[in-house]
Protein backbone atom coordinates (compact mmCIF):
# COMPACT_ATOMS: atom_id res chain seq x y z
CA UNK A 1 0.00 0.00 0.00
CA UNK A 2 1.21 3.52 -0.82
CA UNK A 3 2.09 5.85 2.01
CA UNK A 4 -0.49 8.38 3.12
CA UNK A 5 1.66 11.29 1.89
CA UNK A 6 1.97 9.74 -1.58
CA UNK A 7 -1.79 9.24 -1.79
CA UNK A 8 -2.40 12.85 -0.74
CA UNK A 9 -0.06 14.04 -3.50
CA UNK A 10 -1.97 11.95 -6.05
CA UNK A 11 -5.29 13.33 -4.80
CA UNK A 12 -4.01 16.90 -5.18
CA UNK A 13 -2.70 16.14 -8.68
CA UNK A 14 -6.01 14.59 -9.81
CA UNK A 15 -7.94 17.50 -8.30
CA UNK A 16 -5.78 20.06 -10.15
CA UNK A 17 -6.23 18.25 -13.47
CA UNK A 18 -9.98 17.95 -12.86
CA UNK A 19 -10.26 21.71 -12.36
CA UNK A 20 -8.40 22.30 -15.63
CA UNK A 21 -10.51 19.84 -17.65
CA UNK A 22 -13.71 21.28 -16.18
CA UNK A 23 -12.64 24.78 -17.24
CA UNK A 24 -11.78 23.52 -20.74
CA UNK A 25 -15.20 21.87 -20.98
CA UNK A 26 -16.95 25.14 -20.13
CA UNK A 27 -14.83 27.11 -22.63
CA UNK A 28 -15.52 24.57 -25.40
CA UNK A 29 -19.25 24.63 -24.66
CA UNK A 30 -19.28 28.42 -24.96
CA UNK A 31 -17.34 28.40 -28.25
CA UNK A 32 -19.55 25.65 -29.67
CA UNK A 33 -22.76 27.60 -28.91
CA UNK A 34 -21.30 30.78 -30.41
CA UNK A 35 -20.25 28.93 -33.58
CA UNK A 36 -23.68 27.32 -34.03
CA UNK A 37 -25.43 30.67 -33.61
CA UNK A 38 -23.05 32.18 -36.16
CA UNK A 39 -23.95 29.48 -38.69
CA UNK A 40 -27.69 29.76 -38.09
CA UNK A 41 -27.63 33.53 -38.66
CA UNK A 42 -26.21 33.31 -42.19
CA UNK A 43 -27.63 29.93 -43.23
CA UNK A 44 -30.92 31.26 -44.74
CA UNK A 45 -29.09 33.48 -47.25
CA UNK A 46 -26.66 30.74 -48.26
CA UNK A 47 -29.52 28.26 -48.58
CA UNK A 48 -31.38 30.57 -50.97
CA UNK A 49 -28.22 30.99 -53.07
CA UNK A 50 -27.76 27.23 -53.30
CA UNK A 51 -31.41 26.67 -54.20
CA UNK A 52 -31.23 29.37 -56.87
CA UNK A 53 -28.10 27.76 -58.26
CA UNK A 54 -29.84 24.40 -58.59
CA UNK A 55 -32.90 26.06 -60.11
CA UNK A 56 -30.77 27.79 -62.72
CA UNK A 57 -28.81 24.59 -63.40
CA UNK A 58 -32.04 22.70 -64.17
CA UNK A 59 -33.71 25.40 -66.26
CA UNK A 60 -30.75 26.56 -68.34
CA UNK A 61 -29.70 23.28 -69.91
CA UNK A 62 -27.21 24.87 -72.32
CA UNK A 63 -25.03 26.42 -69.64
CA UNK A 64 -21.35 26.25 -70.54
CA UNK A 65 -19.34 26.94 -67.42
CA UNK A 66 -15.92 25.53 -66.50
CA UNK A 67 -17.07 25.02 -62.91
CA UNK A 68 -19.72 22.56 -64.12
CA UNK A 69 -17.79 20.48 -66.63
CA UNK A 70 -15.87 17.39 -65.55
CA UNK A 71 -12.59 17.34 -67.43
CA UNK A 72 -11.91 14.37 -69.66
CA UNK A 73 -9.84 11.42 -68.49
CA UNK A 74 -7.30 10.48 -71.15
CA UNK A 75 -5.16 7.37 -70.99
CA UNK A 76 -1.69 8.31 -69.76
CA UNK A 77 -2.77 11.75 -68.58
CA UNK A 78 -2.29 13.07 -65.06
CA UNK A 79 -5.30 13.79 -62.87
CA UNK A 80 -4.53 16.63 -60.42
CA UNK A 81 -6.54 16.55 -57.21
CA UNK A 82 -6.64 19.07 -54.37
CA UNK A 83 -7.92 18.30 -50.88
CA UNK A 84 -8.91 21.03 -48.45
CA UNK A 85 -8.95 19.34 -45.04
CA UNK A 86 -10.35 20.95 -41.91
CA UNK A 87 -8.64 19.71 -38.74
CA UNK A 88 -8.05 21.31 -35.36
CA UNK A 89 -5.38 23.64 -34.01
CA UNK A 90 -5.43 21.92 -30.61
CA UNK A 91 -5.49 18.41 -29.23
CA UNK A 92 -7.47 17.00 -26.29
CA UNK A 93 -10.48 16.44 -28.57
CA UNK A 94 -10.73 12.66 -28.49
CA UNK A 95 -10.54 11.01 -31.91
CA UNK A 96 -11.66 14.13 -33.77
CA UNK A 97 -8.41 14.85 -35.65
CA UNK A 98 -7.52 11.19 -36.19
CA UNK A 99 -10.92 10.52 -37.80
CA UNK A 100 -10.45 13.38 -40.28
CA UNK A 101 -6.93 12.27 -41.17
CA UNK A 102 -8.02 8.66 -41.65
CA UNK A 103 -10.90 9.46 -44.02
CA UNK A 104 -8.58 11.76 -46.02
CA UNK A 105 -5.88 9.12 -46.36
CA UNK A 106 -8.43 6.45 -47.33
CA UNK A 107 -9.94 8.67 -50.02
CA UNK A 108 -6.54 9.57 -51.48
CA UNK A 109 -5.55 5.91 -51.76
CA UNK A 110 -8.94 5.06 -53.27
CA UNK A 111 -8.60 7.73 -55.99
CA UNK A 112 -5.04 6.61 -56.80
CA UNK A 113 -6.23 3.01 -57.28
CA UNK A 114 -9.28 4.05 -59.33
CA UNK A 115 -7.15 6.16 -61.68
CA UNK A 116 -4.51 3.44 -61.95
CA UNK A 117 -7.17 1.05 -63.26
CA UNK A 118 -7.96 3.63 -65.97
CA UNK A 119 -4.27 4.08 -66.80
CA UNK A 120 -4.38 7.61 -65.44
CA UNK A 121 -1.69 9.04 -63.17
CA UNK A 122 -2.64 10.86 -59.97
CA UNK A 123 -1.09 13.94 -58.46
CA UNK A 124 -2.54 15.36 -55.27
CA UNK A 125 -1.85 18.18 -52.86
CA UNK A 126 -3.29 18.70 -49.39
CA UNK A 127 -4.30 22.10 -48.02
CA UNK A 128 -4.82 21.61 -44.31
CA UNK A 129 -6.54 23.91 -41.82
CA UNK A 130 -5.16 23.45 -38.32
CA UNK A 131 -1.64 22.23 -37.58
CA UNK A 132 -2.65 19.02 -35.74
CA UNK A 133 -3.88 17.23 -38.86
CA UNK A 134 -1.21 18.81 -41.05
CA UNK A 135 1.63 17.50 -38.88
CA UNK A 136 0.15 14.01 -38.78
CA UNK A 137 -0.33 13.89 -42.56
CA UNK A 138 3.26 15.04 -43.06
CA UNK A 139 4.51 12.30 -40.75
CA UNK A 140 2.49 9.76 -42.76
CA UNK A 141 4.28 10.88 -45.92
CA UNK A 142 1.55 12.90 -47.67
CA UNK A 143 2.19 16.04 -49.71
CA UNK A 144 0.96 18.95 -47.57
CA UNK A 145 1.29 22.49 -48.95
CA UNK A 146 3.63 24.27 -46.49
CA UNK A 147 2.53 27.76 -47.57
CA UNK A 148 -1.18 27.24 -46.88
CA UNK A 149 -1.89 28.59 -43.42
CA UNK A 150 -5.44 29.23 -42.25
CA UNK A 151 -6.53 28.70 -38.65
CA UNK A 152 -9.79 26.91 -37.96
CA UNK A 153 -10.45 28.76 -34.69
CA UNK A 154 -13.15 31.45 -34.78
CA UNK A 155 -13.69 31.30 -38.56
CA UNK A 156 -14.91 34.36 -40.45
CA UNK A 157 -16.61 34.79 -43.79
CA UNK A 158 -13.65 36.83 -45.04
CA UNK A 159 -11.27 33.92 -44.41
CA UNK A 160 -13.68 31.55 -46.18
CA UNK A 161 -13.91 33.92 -49.16
CA UNK A 162 -10.11 34.12 -49.38
CA UNK A 163 -9.85 30.33 -49.45
CA UNK A 164 -12.63 30.11 -52.07
CA UNK A 165 -10.78 32.67 -54.21
CA UNK A 166 -7.65 30.52 -54.07
CA UNK A 167 -9.66 27.46 -55.12
CA UNK A 168 -11.34 29.26 -58.05
CA UNK A 169 -8.07 30.74 -59.33
CA UNK A 170 -6.12 27.48 -59.17
CA UNK A 171 -8.97 25.51 -60.75
CA UNK A 172 -9.39 27.91 -63.66
CA UNK A 173 -5.62 27.95 -64.27
CA UNK A 174 -5.64 24.17 -64.63
CA UNK A 175 -3.64 23.52 -61.46
CA UNK A 176 -6.53 21.36 -60.17
CA UNK A 177 -8.81 18.96 -62.03
CA UNK A 178 -10.80 18.00 -58.93
CA UNK A 179 -11.24 19.74 -55.60
CA UNK A 180 -12.52 17.96 -52.50
CA UNK A 181 -13.46 19.40 -49.12
CA UNK A 182 -13.11 17.16 -46.05
CA UNK A 183 -14.58 18.27 -42.74
CA UNK A 184 -16.69 17.05 -39.83
CA UNK A 185 -20.46 17.49 -40.03
CA UNK A 186 -22.69 17.77 -36.98
CA UNK A 187 -25.47 15.19 -37.32
CA UNK A 188 -26.90 15.79 -33.85
CA UNK A 189 -25.89 17.28 -30.53
CA UNK A 190 -23.80 14.20 -29.73
CA UNK A 191 -23.12 12.69 -33.17
CA UNK A 192 -20.46 13.93 -35.60
CA UNK A 193 -19.32 12.42 -38.89
CA UNK A 194 -16.37 13.19 -41.19
CA UNK A 195 -17.66 13.89 -44.72
CA UNK A 196 -16.13 14.42 -48.17
CA UNK A 197 -17.72 16.96 -50.53
CA UNK A 198 -16.67 17.58 -54.12
CA UNK A 199 -16.30 21.33 -54.50
CA UNK A 200 -15.24 21.49 -58.15
CA UNK A 201 -16.58 20.69 -60.61
CA UNK A 202 -19.76 21.75 -58.82
CA UNK A 203 -21.71 18.80 -57.46
CA UNK A 204 -25.34 19.94 -57.15
CA UNK A 205 -26.15 16.91 -55.00
CA UNK A 206 -23.57 18.04 -52.44
CA UNK A 207 -25.07 21.53 -52.50
CA UNK A 208 -28.52 20.08 -51.96
CA UNK A 209 -27.35 17.95 -49.05
CA UNK A 210 -25.48 20.87 -47.49
CA UNK A 211 -28.02 23.65 -47.82
CA UNK A 212 -31.35 22.63 -49.32
CA UNK A 213 -32.56 20.64 -46.32
CA UNK A 214 -32.84 17.41 -48.25
CA UNK A 215 -35.15 18.74 -50.95
CA UNK A 216 -35.85 16.18 -53.62
CA UNK A 217 -35.67 18.55 -56.59
CA UNK A 218 -34.47 21.99 -57.45
CA UNK A 219 -37.15 24.57 -57.99
CA UNK A 220 -37.55 25.41 -54.34
CA UNK A 221 -36.26 28.96 -54.67
CA UNK A 222 -39.30 30.01 -56.72
CA UNK A 223 -42.93 29.00 -56.82
CA UNK A 224 -43.76 25.83 -58.70
CA UNK A 225 -44.65 26.50 -62.34
CA UNK A 226 -43.13 29.98 -62.36
CA UNK A 227 -40.74 31.13 -65.06
CA UNK A 228 -37.65 33.19 -64.38
CA UNK A 229 -35.78 35.60 -66.65
CA UNK A 230 -32.08 35.93 -65.84
CA UNK A 231 -30.42 39.30 -66.41
CA UNK A 232 -28.21 39.97 -68.24
CA UNK A 233 -28.09 36.22 -69.07
CA UNK A 234 -28.09 32.84 -67.29
CA UNK A 235 -24.29 32.53 -67.58
CA UNK A 236 -23.66 35.79 -65.71
CA UNK A 237 -26.12 34.93 -62.96
CA UNK A 238 -24.68 31.44 -62.68
CA UNK A 239 -21.15 32.81 -62.34
CA UNK A 240 -22.27 35.09 -59.50
CA UNK A 241 -24.08 32.24 -57.75
CA UNK A 242 -21.08 29.95 -58.18
CA UNK A 243 -18.86 32.47 -56.42
CA UNK A 244 -21.36 32.99 -53.62
CA UNK A 245 -22.06 29.27 -53.38
CA UNK A 246 -18.39 28.34 -53.01
CA UNK A 247 -17.94 31.03 -50.37
CA UNK A 248 -20.98 29.68 -48.56
CA UNK A 249 -19.90 26.03 -48.68
CA UNK A 250 -16.43 26.90 -47.39
CA UNK A 251 -17.72 29.18 -44.64
CA UNK A 252 -20.37 26.68 -43.57
CA UNK A 253 -17.79 23.88 -43.45
CA UNK A 254 -15.36 26.00 -41.42
CA UNK A 255 -18.00 27.01 -38.88
CA UNK A 256 -19.37 23.48 -38.60
CA UNK A 257 -15.89 21.95 -38.28
CA UNK A 258 -15.01 24.41 -35.51
CA UNK A 259 -18.28 23.62 -33.71
CA UNK A 260 -17.59 19.88 -34.05
CA UNK A 261 -14.07 20.28 -32.70
CA UNK A 262 -15.38 22.13 -29.65
CA UNK A 263 -18.11 19.51 -29.16
CA UNK A 264 -15.55 16.71 -29.38
CA UNK A 265 -13.31 18.48 -26.86
CA UNK A 266 -16.28 19.13 -24.59
CA UNK A 267 -17.16 15.41 -24.66
CA UNK A 268 -13.52 14.41 -24.09
CA UNK A 269 -13.25 16.76 -21.10
CA UNK A 270 -16.54 15.45 -19.73
CA UNK A 271 -15.16 11.91 -19.90
CA UNK A 272 -11.97 13.12 -18.23
CA UNK A 273 -14.01 14.69 -15.43
CA UNK A 274 -15.93 11.46 -14.93
CA UNK A 275 -12.69 9.48 -14.78
CA UNK A 276 -11.23 12.00 -12.35
CA UNK A 277 -14.27 11.64 -10.08
CA UNK A 278 -13.91 7.84 -10.12
CA UNK A 279 -10.20 8.12 -9.37
CA UNK A 280 -10.86 10.55 -6.52
CA UNK A 281 -13.30 8.07 -4.96
CA UNK A 282 -10.74 5.25 -5.16
CA UNK A 283 -7.93 7.45 -3.84
CA UNK A 284 -10.13 8.65 -0.97
CA UNK A 285 -10.81 5.05 0.01
CA UNK A 286 -7.08 4.25 -0.20
CA UNK A 287 -6.33 7.36 1.86
CA UNK A 288 -8.79 6.28 4.57
CA UNK A 289 -7.30 2.79 4.66
CA UNK A 290 -3.77 4.17 4.88
CA UNK A 291 -4.82 6.51 7.70
CA UNK A 292 -6.51 3.66 9.57
CA UNK A 293 -3.43 1.48 9.10
CA UNK A 294 -1.19 4.23 10.46
CA UNK A 295 -3.46 4.74 13.50
CA UNK A 296 -3.56 1.00 14.11
CA UNK A 297 0.24 0.81 13.95
CA UNK A 298 0.58 3.71 16.36
CA UNK A 299 -1.86 2.09 18.81
CA UNK A 300 0.04 -1.19 18.56
CA UNK A 301 3.28 0.62 19.30
CA UNK A 302 1.69 2.34 22.35
CA UNK A 303 0.27 -0.95 23.64
CA UNK A 304 3.55 -2.79 23.11
CA UNK A 305 5.46 0.01 24.78
CA UNK A 306 3.10 -0.07 27.81
CA UNK A 307 3.45 -3.86 28.09
CA UNK A 308 7.25 -3.60 28.15
CA UNK A 309 7.09 -0.96 30.92
CA UNK A 310 4.96 -3.27 33.09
Amino acid sequence: MESLNDIKKRIKSVNDISQMTHAMQLVSASKMRKSKMQHEMVSPFFTLCAESLMELRNNAKDLDNPFLTMREHKTGSTWKIAYFILTGDQGLAGAYNNNIVKIAEDHIQKKILENARKNVKTEYKLYVFGHIGGEKLKRDGYAVDPDFSFPISDPTYYEARNVANIIRAKYLSGEFDLVYLIYTKMESAISMKPVITRLLPIDTKSLKDSFASGAEDAGIAVEAGSSVDYFPNPEAVFSFLIDTGLNAVMYGAMVEAFACEQTARMQAMDNANRNADEMMKKLTIESNRARQARITNELNEIVNGASQVE
